[in-house]
């Protein structure tokens, strides 16, 4: 297909500027990024000279945010789908990032303790929150995105140990409603949940995210955060303090990390 336009876009795409100072394309009738990978990115402890894997990395947002805040030193984005592989090494010679950011395109279900070379430090994985459903959308790569058709949360959970040294970390997101499979598969697979922090739209609201921690190979013993709401209560939209300070900076601070 004919490529356009200074960032060689093709049609089917769109380039955002993220507000880390970063841009990003993206497939218009992909799954675009949202607030989920930015806290999940901004959730993951500062360790500069760390080795990260991202599992299911998309277009690669996660590992570009981490790399833009010096959170890890290198990462390898496994992506199952082929165009999105791709974008993932566009957005890293986009934003100066292709020495330190690779594309895998496998299927994590397949990936053994050296498929990727020596263990990571660091996991992170923004997995499909959505049981299959009988339909398709009208996008595939949505569905794909969403549902878990090439792997549950077990799979991830799996492929997260099987690459992660003793004592490395496992970051992820996940639904509210569906966190007793993510505890379960967690410690199915040797990891032990550590922090955990529920994410609200609003105070008066159900939370909507959560967020969580996982040591492998960890004694039993979480910490469960105060609870991070997003938007003040009322009309609009205004985002919170903790909010603003999370997107301003990229971080986590007190009360949010282990006492």
């Amino acid at each position: 297909m004919e490529h356009y336009d200074k960032f060689n876009l093709l049609p089917d795409e769109t380039i955002t500027d993220i507000n880390s100072g970063l841009k990003l394309i993206q497939k218009r009738d992909g799954l675009t990024f949202g607030s989920d990978a930015y806290l999940l990115s901004a959730y993951v402890r500062k360790s500069p000279r760390a080795r990260c894997a991202d599992l299911g990395s998309g277009t690669g947002i996660i590992s570009l945010l981490l790399l833009a805040k010096g959170k890890v030193a290198r990462i390898d984005a496994v992506e199952l789908q082929p165009d999105f592989a791709e974008l993932i090494t566009r957005n890293a010679e986009l934003n100066g990032f292709s020495e330190r950011l690779r594309a895998r395109c496998t299927d994590l279900r397949e990936l053994d303790g050296t498929s990727l070379g020596a263990p990571f430090d660091i996991i992170v994985s923004n997995p499909p929150y959505m049981k299959p459903t009988g339909g398709r959308s009208f996008s595939e790569r949505r569905q794909i995105a969403r549902h878990e058709l090439f792997g549950g949360i077990g799979d991830f959970c799996r492929a997260a140990s099987r690459q992660l040294k003793h004592g490395g970390l496992f970051y992820t997101v996940w639904r509210p409603d569906r966190l007793a499979c993510l505890v379960s598969a967690l410690c199915e697979s040797g990891l032990e949940p550590k922090r955990m922090t529920f994410v609200h739209s609003r105070l008066e609201l159900a939370p909507c995210l959560v967020l969580c921690e996982s040591k492998k190979g960890a004694s039993a013993g979480m910490y469960v955060t105060p609870p991070l709401i997003m938007y003040e209560s009322g009309a609009g939209a205004k985002y919170t303090a903790e909010l603003n300070k999370i997107y301003e900076t990229g971080e986590f601070d007190e009360p949010y990390q282990r006492p």
